[in-house]
């Protein structure tokens, strides 16, 4: 900014001197607009990397803790006692093992699960959905702990809001319980070296990926937050987070999570919270909607793959989230 009003100053004392020409007067401002690009790159890279370091330990840390859980058969145990209650969500006993792997893992553990399984589209939505509530329970809780909110009621709300949407969308979607066929009944017990080996490589994979895309994300909210194109977005989306309950300085995060993913997200929100951007009040708002509610592009296009049905999966989410947040801020009011 200081370079920026230095160059002005510099050009218009020229002008006033009659020293400079209009052409170079064009170049110079295309040199003050390329300096505040770079400004703003620059300015992103200790923020940035801040995050993705601390996003690296979280995940490869406490990825290898899920890995030997699998190895062991830990998850594979909680799934088998879980068996008995998904028959009150319409979904097979086999169906436990896909949320539970999902639960403790992620997205594309669950719908590896599920391509084993004969669903049908109504199973497949609501197992889909519940999943998408509740999945990477462990990693994604930590990120969101992060910018402020408590550990337990992050758990708390996405578990509950799993198992009320099982059981809400078992009652009022079109169909019947309906029993699975697996696909694939006999599974070979993979060797510790070959699911280290796996391990490995999907980390690196991933930490790679989440490397470039909360780099990338935090150099455009530097160059959103320097052109005043932040503002513009979150007047145009005022009316959504007045819906959802939301404070209007979150429409950037909201976005982002909403469409890339939580942990994305939450790298934004981390540098906010820490610069006083935003409260950890607000945040805590944002982490109820955004727990139950992210990454609605990718994830949600492979789960339609997998056979769930798209606007289900979208639309009852975002209520679950809007009756959170705003049962939320009404408790607040009353207990004032």
């Amino acid at each position: 900014m200081k370079i920026k009003n230095h160059l002005y100053k510099i050009i218009n004392i020229l002008q006033q001197k009659n020293i400079i020409l209009q052409p170079t007067n064009k170049i110079l401002q295309s040199m003050i607009k390329a300096q505040r690009l770079l400004n703003c790159i620059k300015l992103a890279g200790p923020s940035a990397f801040k995050t993705i370091w601390w996003l690296t330990k979280i995940m490869v840390s406490l990825s290898f803790v899920i890995l030997l859980l699998q190895y062991f058969g830990i998850i594979e145990w909680i799934s088998f006692w879980l068996t008995p209650l998904f028959s009150h969500f319409g979904l097979p006993g086999e169906a436990a093992l896909a949320y539970v792997s999902g639960y403790f893992v992620n997205c594309y553990s669950a719908i590896a699960v599920m391509t084993t399984l004969d669903l049908s589209t109504r199973a497949a939505t609501i197992l889909a959905v519940m999943v998408l509530c509740s999945h990477n329970m462990i990693v994604e809780t930590t990120v969101q702990h992060k910018t402020g909110s408590p550990v337990i009621k992050i758990v708390i709300v996405r578990t509950l809001s799993a198992l009320i949407l099982g059981w809400v969308l078992n009652k009022i979607m079109p169909g019947s319980f309906e029993s699975s066929s697996v696909a694939n009944d006999i599974q070979e017990k993979l060797t510790f070296a070959f699911m280290l080996k796996d391990w490995a490589l999907r980390t690196i994979k991933n930490v790679m990926l989440m490397a470039v895309i909360v780099y990338l994300l935090t150099v455009l909210q530097k160059i959103l937050t320097e052109y005043g194109i932040i503002e513009y977005i979150s007047r145009f989306l005022k009316p959504v987070m007045i819906f959802f309950g939301l404070p209007e300085k979150t429409a950037f995060l909201w976005l982002v999570s909403n469409t890339l993913g939580l942990a994305y997200g939450a790298g934004i929100m981390i540098e906010e919270a820490e610069k006083g951007e935003t409260t950890k009040e607000e945040n805590d708002l944002l982490n109820m909607h955004i727990g139950i509610s992210h990454s609605n592009l990718e994830d949600l296009l492979l789960f339609t793959a997998a056979g769930g049905a798209y606007l289900w999966m979208l639309l009852s989410r975002w209520v679950m989230s809007w009756i959170w947040v705003w049962g939320i801020r009404v408790y607040k009011s009353i207990s004032l």
